[in-house]
Protein backbone atom coordinates (compact mmCIF):
# COMPACT_ATOMS: atom_id res chain seq x y z
CA UNK A 1 0.00 0.00 0.00
CA UNK A 2 1.12 3.49 -0.75
CA UNK A 3 -0.04 6.63 0.41
CA UNK A 4 0.30 6.13 4.52
CA UNK A 5 -0.79 8.80 6.64
CA UNK A 6 1.70 8.77 9.56
CA UNK A 7 0.13 9.93 13.41
CA UNK A 8 3.21 11.20 15.22
CA UNK A 9 2.43 11.06 19.04
CA UNK A 10 3.82 14.03 20.66
CA UNK A 11 2.27 15.09 23.62
CA UNK A 12 3.25 15.13 27.61
CA UNK A 13 1.60 13.08 30.16
CA UNK A 14 -0.96 14.84 32.40
CA UNK A 15 1.18 16.52 35.20
CA UNK A 16 3.90 16.46 33.24
CA UNK A 17 6.83 14.11 32.89
CA UNK A 18 9.57 12.67 35.53
CA UNK A 19 11.40 12.29 32.67
CA UNK A 20 11.93 15.53 31.25
CA UNK A 21 11.49 17.34 35.04
CA UNK A 22 14.93 15.87 35.53
CA UNK A 23 16.80 17.03 32.47
CA UNK A 24 15.23 20.42 33.11
CA UNK A 25 13.21 20.67 29.79
CA UNK A 26 9.39 21.28 30.31
CA UNK A 27 7.79 19.40 27.27
CA UNK A 28 8.44 15.72 26.34
CA UNK A 29 8.61 15.90 22.01
CA UNK A 30 11.30 19.18 22.64
CA UNK A 31 13.93 16.86 24.75
CA UNK A 32 17.33 18.24 23.30
CA UNK A 33 19.02 14.95 21.86
CA UNK A 34 22.89 15.66 20.39
CA UNK A 35 21.77 18.93 19.90
CA UNK A 36 18.09 18.91 18.41
CA UNK A 37 14.12 18.12 19.84
CA UNK A 38 14.01 14.66 20.07
CA UNK A 39 10.94 14.66 17.65
CA UNK A 40 12.83 15.54 14.77
CA UNK A 41 14.60 11.91 14.61
CA UNK A 42 12.04 10.38 14.26
CA UNK A 43 9.95 12.74 11.44
CA UNK A 44 12.81 12.52 9.77
CA UNK A 45 12.22 8.92 9.64
CA UNK A 46 8.79 9.19 8.31
CA UNK A 47 10.28 11.45 5.69
CA UNK A 48 12.23 9.33 4.63
CA UNK A 49 9.38 6.92 3.43
CA UNK A 50 8.40 7.07 -0.19
CA UNK A 51 5.28 5.88 0.93
CA UNK A 52 4.41 8.12 3.91
CA UNK A 53 2.29 10.80 2.54
CA UNK A 54 1.88 12.98 5.40
CA UNK A 55 2.81 13.11 9.00
CA UNK A 56 0.20 14.54 11.33
CA UNK A 57 2.13 15.34 14.51
CA UNK A 58 -0.61 15.72 17.49
CA UNK A 59 0.33 17.43 20.41
CA UNK A 60 -1.53 19.00 23.41
CA UNK A 61 0.36 21.97 22.71
CA UNK A 62 0.89 22.84 19.23
CA UNK A 63 2.14 26.28 19.50
CA UNK A 64 5.05 24.63 21.24
CA UNK A 65 6.07 22.45 18.29
CA UNK A 66 5.61 24.73 15.34
CA UNK A 67 8.46 26.44 15.75
CA UNK A 68 11.35 23.40 15.57
CA UNK A 69 8.99 21.66 13.31
CA UNK A 70 10.39 21.27 9.74
CA UNK A 71 9.13 23.16 6.80
CA UNK A 72 7.87 20.41 4.66
CA UNK A 73 4.20 20.18 3.09
CA UNK A 74 3.87 17.10 4.27
CA UNK A 75 4.04 18.01 7.85
CA UNK A 76 1.26 19.37 10.35
CA UNK A 77 0.77 19.71 13.53
CA UNK A 78 -2.65 19.30 15.58
CA UNK A 79 -4.29 19.53 18.73
CA UNK A 80 -4.68 15.95 20.09
CA UNK A 81 -6.97 14.72 23.03
CA UNK A 82 -7.02 13.97 26.54
CA UNK A 83 -5.27 10.66 26.29
CA UNK A 84 -3.75 8.30 23.42
CA UNK A 85 -6.60 6.40 22.97
CA UNK A 86 -9.29 9.06 22.76
CA UNK A 87 -6.73 10.71 20.22
CA UNK A 88 -6.84 7.30 17.84
CA UNK A 89 -10.42 6.69 18.25
CA UNK A 90 -11.63 10.24 17.02
CA UNK A 91 -9.51 9.67 13.92
CA UNK A 92 -10.63 6.51 13.43
CA UNK A 93 -14.38 8.16 13.50
CA UNK A 94 -13.69 11.26 11.50
CA UNK A 95 -14.64 10.58 7.83
CA UNK A 96 -11.64 12.83 6.42
CA UNK A 97 -9.16 10.52 7.87
CA UNK A 98 -7.58 8.22 5.04
CA UNK A 99 -6.69 4.91 5.64
CA UNK A 100 -4.10 3.09 6.07
CA UNK A 101 -2.32 4.79 8.99
CA UNK A 102 1.20 4.12 10.75
CA UNK A 103 1.32 5.59 14.65
CA UNK A 104 4.75 6.53 16.10
CA UNK A 105 5.62 8.32 19.45
CA UNK A 106 8.08 11.45 19.55
CA UNK A 107 10.25 9.80 21.80
CA UNK A 108 11.28 6.69 19.43
CA UNK A 109 14.12 8.38 18.62
CA UNK A 110 16.10 5.85 17.21
CA UNK A 111 13.60 5.39 14.88
CA UNK A 112 15.00 4.17 11.24
CA UNK A 113 14.02 4.65 7.89
CA UNK A 114 14.82 1.16 7.49
CA UNK A 115 12.36 0.15 10.45
CA UNK A 116 9.59 2.48 9.29
CA UNK A 117 9.80 0.51 5.59
CA UNK A 118 10.23 -3.24 7.21
CA UNK A 119 7.14 -2.67 9.64
CA UNK A 120 4.97 -1.29 6.25
CA UNK A 121 5.86 -4.14 4.40
CA UNK A 122 5.02 -6.40 6.84
CA UNK A 123 1.30 -4.89 8.27
CA UNK A 124 -0.72 -6.04 5.60
CA UNK A 125 -3.30 -8.30 5.57
CA UNK A 126 -5.04 -7.12 8.38
CA UNK A 127 -6.99 -4.40 10.35
CA UNK A 128 -4.51 -3.35 12.65
CA UNK A 129 -0.69 -4.68 12.97
CA UNK A 130 1.97 -4.41 16.27
CA UNK A 131 5.38 -4.14 15.94
CA UNK A 132 7.17 -6.14 18.78
CA UNK A 133 11.18 -6.63 19.28
CA UNK A 134 12.46 -10.06 21.12
CA UNK A 135 14.41 -9.72 24.18
CA UNK A 136 17.14 -12.16 23.22
CA UNK A 137 18.88 -9.73 20.26
CA UNK A 138 17.95 -6.33 22.62
CA UNK A 139 19.81 -8.11 25.43
CA UNK A 140 22.83 -9.36 23.54
CA UNK A 141 23.75 -6.17 22.64
CA UNK A 142 22.27 -4.36 26.14
CA UNK A 143 22.32 -6.94 28.76
CA UNK A 144 21.37 -4.03 31.01
CA UNK A 145 18.32 -2.53 28.98
CA UNK A 146 15.38 -2.19 31.09
CA UNK A 147 12.27 -2.82 29.03
CA UNK A 148 8.60 -3.91 29.86
CA UNK A 149 8.39 -7.70 28.87
CA UNK A 150 5.09 -9.65 27.56
CA UNK A 151 6.05 -13.37 27.69
CA UNK A 152 4.16 -15.43 24.88
CA UNK A 153 4.88 -19.31 24.53
CA UNK A 154 9.11 -19.21 25.09
CA UNK A 155 9.71 -15.82 24.08
CA UNK A 156 9.84 -12.50 25.39
CA UNK A 157 8.84 -9.33 23.49
CA UNK A 158 8.20 -5.89 23.98
CA UNK A 159 6.53 -3.51 22.03
CA UNK A 160 8.11 -1.31 19.30
CA UNK A 161 6.27 1.82 19.38
CA UNK A 162 4.65 1.25 15.70
CA UNK A 163 1.21 0.63 15.00
CA UNK A 164 -0.38 -0.15 11.49
CA UNK A 165 -4.36 0.69 11.84
CA UNK A 166 -4.90 -0.05 7.94
CA UNK A 167 -9.04 -0.03 8.35
CA UNK A 168 -11.46 1.87 10.52
CA UNK A 169 -12.12 -1.65 12.28
CA UNK A 170 -9.00 -0.82 14.09
CA UNK A 171 -11.33 1.71 15.72
CA UNK A 172 -12.72 -1.21 18.11
CA UNK A 173 -9.41 -2.45 19.43
CA UNK A 174 -8.48 1.21 19.85
CA UNK A 175 -11.72 1.30 22.16
CA UNK A 176 -10.48 -1.67 24.29
CA UNK A 177 -7.25 -0.14 24.83
CA UNK A 178 -9.41 2.94 25.97
CA UNK A 179 -10.75 1.05 28.74
CA UNK A 180 -7.24 -0.46 29.71
CA UNK A 181 -4.97 2.39 28.66
CA UNK A 182 -3.72 3.25 32.36
CA UNK A 183 -2.01 -0.62 32.51
CA UNK A 184 -0.33 0.10 29.27
CA UNK A 185 2.81 -1.09 31.25
CA UNK A 186 1.81 -3.62 33.46
CA UNK A 187 1.30 -6.86 30.75
CA UNK A 188 -0.32 -9.11 33.03
CA UNK A 189 -2.66 -6.56 33.96
CA UNK A 190 -3.39 -5.96 30.21
CA UNK A 191 -4.17 -9.49 29.18
CA UNK A 192 -6.43 -10.40 32.34
CA UNK A 193 -8.56 -7.27 31.56
CA UNK A 194 -8.66 -8.93 27.83
CA UNK A 195 -9.99 -12.10 28.78
CA UNK A 196 -9.30 -15.00 31.30
CA UNK A 197 -8.05 -17.62 28.24
CA UNK A 198 -6.29 -15.32 26.84
CA UNK A 199 -4.44 -14.51 30.11
CA UNK A 200 -4.24 -17.75 31.34
CA UNK A 201 -2.41 -18.81 27.43
CA UNK A 202 0.02 -16.01 28.16
CA UNK A 203 0.50 -16.71 31.81
CA UNK A 204 0.95 -20.81 30.93
CA UNK A 205 2.59 -20.03 27.98
CA UNK A 206 1.12 -22.14 25.85
CA UNK A 207 0.06 -19.50 23.35
CA UNK A 208 3.18 -18.07 20.97
CA UNK A 209 3.20 -14.35 19.94
CA UNK A 210 1.26 -15.41 17.20
CA UNK A 211 -1.24 -17.45 18.28
CA UNK A 212 -1.98 -14.99 20.72
CA UNK A 213 -3.03 -12.58 17.86
CA UNK A 214 -4.88 -14.52 16.17
CA UNK A 215 -7.18 -15.37 19.69
CA UNK A 216 -7.21 -11.64 20.14
CA UNK A 217 -8.49 -11.32 17.03
CA UNK A 218 -11.24 -13.60 17.25
CA UNK A 219 -12.07 -12.10 20.25
CA UNK A 220 -12.20 -8.81 19.38
CA UNK A 221 -13.75 -9.34 16.05
CA UNK A 222 -10.75 -7.91 13.96
CA UNK A 223 -7.72 -8.93 12.66
CA UNK A 224 -4.91 -8.71 14.39
CA UNK A 225 -1.29 -9.24 13.11
CA UNK A 226 2.08 -9.13 15.87
CA UNK A 227 5.03 -7.83 13.71
CA UNK A 228 8.31 -9.05 15.03
CA UNK A 229 10.98 -6.45 14.04
CA UNK A 230 14.57 -7.53 12.97
CA UNK A 231 16.26 -4.60 14.69
CA UNK A 232 16.48 -4.44 18.40
CA UNK A 233 16.71 -1.09 18.88
CA UNK A 234 13.07 -0.41 17.90
CA UNK A 235 12.22 -1.68 21.03
CA UNK A 236 14.39 1.52 22.69
CA UNK A 237 12.23 4.85 23.35
CA UNK A 238 12.90 7.45 25.91
CA UNK A 239 10.79 6.84 28.79
CA UNK A 240 13.70 6.75 31.91
CA UNK A 241 16.51 8.37 32.32
CA UNK A 242 17.84 5.36 31.40
CA UNK A 243 16.47 5.40 28.17
CA UNK A 244 17.52 8.82 27.39
CA UNK A 245 21.44 8.05 28.56
CA UNK A 246 21.44 4.82 26.33
CA UNK A 247 20.42 6.79 23.57
CA UNK A 248 22.82 9.27 23.66
CA UNK A 249 25.27 6.51 23.86
CA UNK A 250 24.05 4.33 20.90
CA UNK A 251 23.79 7.63 18.41
CA UNK A 252 27.40 8.61 19.77
CA UNK A 253 28.26 5.10 18.87
CA UNK A 254 29.71 4.18 22.02
CA UNK A 255 27.00 1.39 23.41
Amino acid sequence: MTNWTALLLAGSRPGGDPLTRSLGCDYKPLLPIKGEPMLLRPIRALLAEPKIAGIRVLTQHPERLAGVLPHDPKVQVEVSQETIASTLAAICADPASRFPLLVTTADHALLSPEMVAEFIDRSGDCDIAVAFVESRPLLARFPDAKRTWLRFGREKYSGANLFALNTPRAAVAIERWRAIEQDRKKGWRVLLQLGLPLFLGAVLRVRDLVQTGHRLSLQLGVVIKPVVMSDPLAAIDVDKPADFSLVKLILDGRA
